[in-house]
């Protein structure tokens, strides 16, 4: 993998293309001559199509937001190859928040409100712990190869990025710092973290190059965030660290529905029960979520699913 330096930052904000492309790519980058690594990712195209088909108020818009970068984030942390699932449930008038990403670059998420009055309820100023109430957020990989893992914090703060450092202070025992944003156009975020010692084995010159990098994480705003280049942002904050950037990942807006799933959702629920709801409404139509595809299947479809029973449908 090549290093990304200020030069090519540079050059690469004369490109209207390049320029457009930032908006939806993560970097991973590391301190040269530390044990401090770190992700950065702005996400503006497919954080519009993850919404575009959701049903909830447009104040959600920034807590999906943090949901979906996070999930970014997570996925190139971890680095593995299949999906991450970030999700949070709770009892409040929001009560189910889920992002995920893949190894690929794509996401997707989902907010579900049961409440038909809090669809169209504003929640602007609402934090975390409001609107999802007593609840947990699990953190799902699933692996194309390997073991399914799943790890579940309390929802103890306010926000997602302190649920997320305590994830990690608690399951790995590393120190670190996430910044999450989000508005309404926007998401995005800035992820460090502490890894064991290898390049510094002096406790207090440890603890004094995370305290730097920490503080110089602080002073990263929205504005920055989302109106300047990834690499052109990390040269300003970090730049007398010796920030060492990888080339990006370009992430996107992608869902994983397909006709054969939602076929085998059908076949889940047996051809009994599939062959009532045909009865009662001449067609069964299955919704993703997620993007909004519709999937419809009738009796021809069914004696397809279902090819051993020979029973026919009236």
């Amino acid at each position: 993998m090549q290093d990304t330096d200020k030069t090519n930052a540079d050059s690469s904000n004369e490109s209207t293309t390049e320029t457009q492309a930032a908006n939806d790519i993560i970097h991973r980058f590391i301190f040269d001559k530390t044990d401090i690594r770190g992700e950065i990712v702005t996400l503006q195209n497919s954080f519009s199509q993850a919404y575009e088909h959701q049903s909830f108020h447009k104040s959600l818009r920034p807590v999906f937001g943090e949901f979906l970068a996070g999930a970014a984030l997570l996925s190139e942390v971890l680095k593995f190859e299949g999906t991450l699932t970030l999700q949070a449930k709770g009892e409040g008038p929001v009560n189910f928040i889920m992002a995920e990403a893949t190894d690929k670059g794509d996401v997707r998420g989902i907010i579900r409100i049961l409440d038909a009055h809090d669809r169209v309820r504003d929640f602007h100023n609402t934090d975390l712990q409001e609107l999802l109430g007593n609840g947990i957020i699990t953190i799902t990989i699933d692996p194309v190869k390997g073991q399914r893992y799943q790890g579940i914090v309390p929802i103890d703060a306010p926000n997602l990025a302190q649920c997320l450092e305590h994830y990690f202070a608690q399951s790995e025992q590393l120190p670190t710092d996430i910044s999450l944003f989000a508005n309404e156009e926007y998401c995005g975020g800035l992820f460090l973290q502490c890894l064991p010692a290898q390049e510094i084995t002096s406790a207090e010159e440890r603890a004094e190059k995370w305290e730097t990098a920490q503080h110089l994480a602080a002073t990263v705003s929205a504005d920055e965030l989302f109106g300047l280049n990834n690499t052109d942002l990390l040269y300003r904050l970090f730049h007398e660290m010796e920030c060492r950037v990888f080339e990006p990942k370009h992430i996107s807006f992608n869902c994983s529905c397909t006709r054969e799933r939602s076929k085998n959702a059908i076949q889940s629920i047996g051809k009994a029960e599939a062959q009532s709801l045909l009865q009662e409404r001449n067609v069964i139509q299955i919704d993703c979520q997620f993007c909004g595809q519709q999937y419809s299947f009738g009796e021809s479809d069914l004696a397809d699913i279902f090819p051993d029973e020979s029973e026919t449908l009236h």
